[in-house]
């Protein structure tokens, strides 16, 4: 008697949402993928190809910068939106999208060779903050020192004015820099000079001992002062007066002297009322300081009966945030922001300018970003997050505003995979991704935890917004060891869409990206070394694409599955679809199977004929639009599941489909 015929079962998936790697394999549900790699899953039945990257190019040549890249941003600048990249070797250049050229920002040397930093003032130029070396514009011109007009003290007071003099400070040093005004006002009751108040910062001032500051009119003499410049730069000193002395008479006669602290050329000018020492103004604040304890700063001279007391600090925190917001600009050093006055981007003596420190708790070590977006100033640290909103000035000119924590537990130190995503902030650390919706931060990157543990995080994490097949998108970047598909390190973008997760990999030694939103839409661009790239631009191109199912029970987890055949569902509009796939269990895999849309051609003898244009080269007959790719399968296990790889471009996945029978139990 024949036996019976074992009855088929089949199974068919058509659900994509995506990615899971939070569990084992056979414990993710067949809606999901233990890896989806170039393929986005649009929605049922709809696993989308991405577009791959294209070269950008000048004149049809490669756009190249002339050193490695270390910091990758967009900016827009009147009509202009530039790509610009800062380079190891201190120089920076950029790429012009609209009109399609490269230039030079600075030469090698201006800047830090890594640390950067940067953001927007209007659309009238690009602000710049070196870590050590200070703060910078570029007006798509010229990159300008701030070095802005700071303090300014009266060193004598003159005699015999009647009306307030004109105050003339020195023109800035540097090409595109900003001359700075000051204003003066008398001594009530008295025919000498009072106060002079800053009205115009200026930019572009190098040496506190070049700006001469002079008094015109007035009908008096005699006037003198000195000015301190604004820089932001590290290795630099201040000085407190910690006991004004008694007995001073002329404050143009004393001498201040630095000594010890690491560095060298720091000097300053007494400022004297009441014959006693008020305020000390650096004329040269120094460079290469390093130690405040060993920092000895002494005065002699003018005609004192009691020197006054004097301690000198060393800046060496560096800079860690910068950002626009409310109107003026914030700088972040160490625990403390500093903010501009109001309207201006280097003012930061004025009587709206000022800073604050934070000295909560919640703020473990130092600030590691500034973001302004949704009406917010975003203050990140390594475990933390403040947020300060609701900026006015007071009828007496002081700045205030709310700081509210709002996150004691969650931060990062990935400055550059911080970024506004819709109504909310997504940021990355070194165990996840998470999202800031008002003052509640949560994770969005359960399903990626399987990830988590094979990120270098010693190479760059970048971030940023991006349209992925019309499909607004978040993109994190970063460096991955692939230990499933090649063995090795390679850099991958983790994409986040509509709480859903999928891989892309653009290219293997991508290592920053930039978003740039050009004629209302929002594109990834990218460099890799020194060469630069427009992201998911090219559809036409081969690109690597990895698709891996869950390994699914079938309906009967306890029951052995012996695999028949194995269908894929595609569809394409224009090119041929060649996949290699295997059919999985939880013991091991089949042998590639090789399912493709070319047609061929045979005769009566089953012999292929090949086609022939007119140059005698063959044609290959491809079968457009939906395909079912089927072919038969051999394969034990408890759980079965699909790995399918291609190189073929702009194509859709619709389902995956299995045939088997059913086995012993146990």
């Amino acid at each position: 008697m024949a036996a019976a015929e074992q009855k088929k079962s089949y199974e068919v998936v058509k659900e994509f949402k995506g990615l899971n790697t939070k569990a084992n394999r056979t414990a993710i549900g067949k809606d999901e993928f233990s890896w989806v790699e170039n393929a986005q899953p649009v929605g049922y039945a709809n696993l989308k190809i991405v577009p791959t990257y294209s070269n950008v190019t000048v004149a049809n040549v490669a756009v190249t910068f002339s050193n490695t890249v270390t910091y990758l941003t967009t900016i827009n600048i009147g009509v202009k939106d530039y790509v610009v990249a800062f380079l190891s070797d201190g120089s920076a250049q950029y790429y012009d999208i609209i009109a399609g050229t490269k230039g030079n920002v600075a030469p090698a040397g201006t800047f830090s060779g890594t640390g950067m930093m940067s953001t927007q003032w209007y659309n009238d130029r690009m602000l710049i903050l070196d870590p050590t070396k200070g703060y910078y514009s570029w007006d798509s011109n010229n990159v300008v020192s701030i070095g802005s007009v700071g303090s300014i003290g009266i060193v004598n007071q003159g005699a015999g004015y009647t009306s307030a003099p004109t105050v003339v400070i020195s023109a800035a040093t540097q090409v595109g820099g900003a001359n700075a005004n000051a204003v003066s006002t008398l001594t009530t009751g008295a025919n000498t000079v009072s106060t002079v108040t800053v009205s115009n910062a200026g930019t572009g001032y190098t040496n506190a001992a070049n700006t001469t500051v002079t008094f015109l009119g007035g009908g008096g003499s005699g006037a003198s002062a000195v000015a301190s410049l604004v820089t932001f730069a590290t290795g630099t000193v201040s000085v407190a007066v910690v006991d004004g002395g008694a007995g001073y008479t002329n404050a143009a006669n004393t001498t201040i002297t630095f000594s010890g602290g690491g560095g060298s050329n720091a000097a300053a000018q007494a400022i004297v009322r009441g014959n006693v020492v008020t305020q000390v103004i650096m004329t040269n604040v120094g460079s290469g300081y390093t130690n405040t304890a060993n920092l000895t700063v002494t005065i002699s001279g003018g005609g004192a009966s009691n020197n006054a007391v004097l301690k000198g600090f060393v800046s060496t925190e560096q800079n860690c945030g910068i950002a626009s917001f409310s109107g003026r600009v914030w700088i972040s050093q160490g625990r403390t922001v500093y903010y501009s006055a109001a309207g201006s981007f280097s003012d930061f003596t004025s009587v709206s300018a000022g800073s604050v420190t934070l000295t909560d708790s919640t703020l473990h070590g130092n600030i590691q970003y500034l973001l302004s977006a949704n009406n917010f100033l975003y203050i990140f640290g390594d475990d933390s997050i403040n947020v300060f909103s609701d900026v006015r000035v007071t009828t007496s000119g002081l700045t205030l505003f709310t700081n509210t924590n709002v996150s004691a537990s969650v931060g990062s130190k990935r400055p550059n995979a911080i970024f506004p995503y819709f109504r909310s902030v997504l940021f990355m650390n070194d165990y996840g991704v998470y999202a800031l919706v008002g003052s509640t931060t949560s994770k969005l990157s359960d399903s990626l935890d399987g990830i988590f543990p094979n990120i270098d995080f010693d190479s760059p994490i970048y971030g940023g917004q991006v349209l992925i097949n019309n499909i607004l998108c978040a993109a994190f970047n970063f460096r991955y060891f692939d230990d499933t598909f090649t063995d090795s390190y390679r850099y991958v973008q983790a994409i986040f869409f509509e709480k859903k997760w999928f891989i892309t990999s653009q290219n293997d030694s991508l290592a920053y990206i930039t978003s740039v939103p050009v004629g209302g839409k929002i594109s990834l661009y990218g460099t890799a070394t020194n060469q630069l790239y427009k992201l998911y631009n090219d559809s036409s191109s081969a690109i690597t694409s990895r698709v891996q199912t869950a390994l699914m029970p079938m309906g009967d987890p306890i029951r052995t599955k012996q695999a028949l055949k194995m269908g894929i569902e595609a569809t394409s509009s224009n090119s041929a679809i060649i996949l290699s796939a295997t059919i999985d269990s939880e013991v091991g895999s089949s042998s590639p199977y090789t399912l493709q849309s070319l047609v061929s051609w045979q005769n009566i003898n089953l012999q292929t004929i090949p086609w022939k244009n007119a140059s005698n080269v063959t044609i290959g007959w491809i079968g457009s639009g939906y395909n079912l790719y089927k072919t038969d399968a051999s394969q034990y296990g408890k759980y079965l599941g699909i790995t399918v790889t291609s190189n073929s471009p702009s194509f859709n996945y619709n389902g995956f489909e299995f045939e088997h029978e059913l086995r012993v139990r146990f």
